[in-house]
């Protein structure tokens, strides 16, 4: 935890998260937010916060709601499916109407098709583009994207749309200055990425969790139910506080982003060890985790550990880390979060979770935390 502290919080300004990253994405996330440092990063950021402002979160849950309506309700005439593709196309559709205001069913699994190109050519090993390979699949992905954005951006910087690309397109700072289109390309790319990956990989390892733990799926049955509505509204997202406590646990025990990468820029020492500058610099908060110098019986689920009463992560600010810290804080944190109590109000009053007796679930870790067979589920209507 002071290692994740001392490198992501970085109050001497000693790493880059852009030289950390650009090794890995910079070809293909290039100049995403991540992926930006300093003055540069703050404007950056400062300039996109509106677009993840409470206002901002109400229109995106209202035009999420119907979407994840429909899709519950077919997930449950199934029956039997696999949960990771399954969510992750509903976090793909999810993103590419909130986004880019993307209707056309075509334009959403070509979008699909890009993006899970993208992100998969992050954990290629060959980076020397070839025709049909796994990197050249990325980059080409990428250019579509790329296309498909631009030629909406001019219609969007003079209409009143509220998806985030008509935000991203109208944002000003006090002097009236507004991203260029290369820039909103690469931070749409980026937040897109960001947005439906993470959040795939947090309700599968949480529909997980639940059919191994009965008694929480009951005990958030008993919450969501308590709301009297079938899906619920931004104002009724602060009465689920446990399901905060299961989503905090998932992400404790199996974050989408194992490490966080950064590069020393100046020499500096962390307990008696001196890192030159230049050197690859990497936080792993996956191992933090597990640590039972800060969680109580760490390898097990006790989403009661995020609870006021217990409060584990308290105990130092750095010991739960799925989102980053400091100055580069996961912006989408509170989109995120609403994203999955929005699926999971559904899906709990709509079905009990189960998968098959004896399974666990095969997990890799990397470029983003997945089930390596898809985790087969089974739902039974209530």
């Amino acid at each position: 935890a002071e290692a994740n502290e001392f490198v992501l919080l970085d109050r001497a300004g000693n790493f880059s998260a852009h030289q950390g990253w650009q090794p890995v994405l910079g070809q293909l996330f290039p100049r995403g937010l991540m992926l930006r440092d300093g003055d540069d990063h703050r404007y950056h950021r400062r300039l996109m916060q509106p677009a993840f402002r409470k206002e901002a979160l109400a229109a995106y849950l209202e035009r999420m709601r119907p979407r994840i309506e429909h899709t519950v309700v077919s997930w449950v005439r199934q029956g039997r499916f696999k949960f990771y593709p399954a969510i992750k196309r509903l976090t793909l559709e999810l993103a590419a109407d909130v986004f880019l205001d993307l209707r056309l069913q075509s334009e959403i699994e070509q979008v699909g098709r890009d993006f899970t190109d993208l992100v998969e050519a992050s954990n290629a090993l060959n980076r020397i583009p070839v025709i049909g390979r796994l990197y050249e699949r990325g980059l080409a992905g990428r250019r579509r994207l790329a296309a498909l954005i631009q030629q909406r951006i001019a219609e969007r910087r003079n209409g009143s749309g509220t998806d985030l690309l008509s935000q991203l397109c109208r944002a000003e700072d006090e002097h009236g200055q507004r991203y260029s289109d290369t820039e909103i390309v690469d931070h749409l790319i980026f937040l897109m990425m960001a947005a439906h990956d993470t959040t795939t990989s947090a309700l599968t390892t949480i529909a997980y969790a639940l059919t191994q733990h009965a008694d929480w799926q009951t005990r958030l049955l008993d919450v969501v139910t308590a709301t009297g509505k079938p899906a619920p509204d931004y104002e009724d997202l602060g009465q689920l506080e446990s399901i905060d406590w299961v989503l905090r646990e998932s992400l404790r025990l199996y974050p989408p982003l194992t490490i966080i990468l950064r590069r020393a820029i100046r020499e500096c020492e962390f307990q008696g060890y001196r890192i030159p500058a230049g050197l690859s610099v990497a936080v792993y908060p996956v191992a933090t985790h597990r640590l039972s110098q800060w969680w109580s019986e760490p390898d097990q689920f006790d989403p009661e550990r995020f609870s006021p009463q217990r409060a584990e992560h308290r105990r130092h600010p750095f010991a739960w880390a799925p989102f980053g810290g400091g100055a580069h804080m996961c912006l989408g944190l509170h989109f995120a979060e609403m994203q999955v109590k929005a699926v999971l109000h559904p899906l709990l009053r709509a079905a009990q979770l189960s998968v098959k007796p004896g399974y666990r679930m095969p997990y890799q870790l990397a470029p983003i935390a997945r089930p390596r067979d898809g985790l087969p589920i089974i739902l039974q209507s209530r």
